[in-house]
């Protein structure tokens, strides 16, 4: 064990900590064998009054000072250094651009958070947030989309600021509707962009068919697979009718209708067709969440990690502190606390 490592400081040569032990062993035979008398008596008996304590002290001060030179000098001779080793992470190769359905259907509560009921597009933030800080590595930006398109965030390693973003995406921030087609083009552009990434991928998210925008899907999965880029479909929500809120009644209690939402599943297939991808159908908080570990599983590589460490030696304290007491041990010897010849 390091006893030093608390504080950043490690050893060139550990081994040589070793010749600690010494230094109890000395105690050891010095307390048995004792030290040679300079004078002897035939009897101490009168002596015993003549300041023994204060030579005692003086030589327990004298031997305290030794061994902690000596302990100074074994851990200046091991070479302590103090140091910090930086990490430098390279970036996956992956560029992933989420593109979320934020129309005013993502506001059926057909889903549930903890048993208790809740919309659509609170489990998809929550869930999309995790999948987010499962992948460090990548680059990941977000485009929602309802009448048209708008970015969120631009690819990104800086996962902490993405995901503040994250948090203010909300439904009516633009007109209502479903512009599937021209939420990838959108997302293909900005994946387009950058020519260092080994692979795009494209995730789309919608609870919807496409009713708005002037780029069919089709089309714009044909445009994104031209560029390189992979789309994987997500249907999100039940086929069944789903509790729709539609105001306030005179107590300020939201007021549900129950609402159906068609989903163009066929064009979602065709779409991850087109990508090289695949379609999936999260109907619960649940399966959503294994939607998106799947994906993480299926979009995986390595990715260089470099560190770098820079010690500074401290031998030079340690030894001159060790040498200076030694020193001191020497002259207060052979002086203040020097003994009968």
């Amino acid at each position: 064990m390091n006893p030093f490592a608390d504080f950043g400081i490690t050893f060139a040569w550990p081994w040589l900590l070793l010749g600690l032990l010494l230094i109890p062993l000395l105690s050891i035979l010095k307390g048995y064998y004792g030290g040679s008398a300079t004078v002897v008596f035939s009897s101490t008996q009168r002596l015993r009054s003549l300041g023994d304590q204060v030579v005692s002290r003086a030589g327990n001060f004298l031997t305290s000072l030794l061994y902690l030179a000596l302990a100074l000098l074994i851990v200046g001779v091991a070479r302590p250094q103090k140091g910090k080793t930086m990490s430098t992470v390279e970036a996956s190769g992956i560029d992933i651009m989420l593109v979320l359905d934020v129309s005013r259907s993502m506001l059926a509560e057909d889903f549930s958070i903890g048993g208790e009921r809740t919309n659509r597009l609170t489990v998809v933030k929550q869930v999309t947030e995790k999948f987010i800080e499962s992948r460090p590595n990548d680059r990941i930006g977000i485009t929602a989309f309802a009448g048209r398109p708008y970015l969120v965030s631009p690819l990104t390693l800086d996962h902490d600021w993405l995901l503040k973003n994250m948090e203010r995406v909300e439904i009516g921030l633009v007109e209502d509707g479903t512009a599937i087609g021209s939420a990838i083009a959108s997302g293909a552009n900005r994946l387009r962009g950058e020519h260092s990434a080994t692979s795009r991928i494209m995730i789309v998210l919608t609870d919807g068919d496409n009713n708005a925008g002037r780029i069919a899907p089709a089309t714009a999965a044909e445009a994104a697979r031209a560029l390189g880029i992979k789309i994987y479909t997500i249907g999100a929500g039940t086929e069944a009718p789903a509790p729709f809120p539609v105001g306030k009644d005179l107590f300020g209690r939201t007021s549900y209708r129950m609402v159906s939402f068609p989903l163009d599943v066929a064009s979602l297939k065709q779409i991850a067709e087109i990508g090289q991808g695949v379609f999936y159908r999260a109907t619960d908080a649940k399966s959503l969440e294994g939607i998106y570990e799947e994906i993480d599983r299926l979009e995986k590589t390595t990715f260089e990690v470099k560190k770098y460490s820079q010690y500074k030696d401290l031998f030079p304290w340690f030894v001159g502190a060790g040498g200076g007491l030694l020193l001191l041990q020497m002259v207060l010897s052979l002086t203040l606390w020097r003994k009968l010849p």
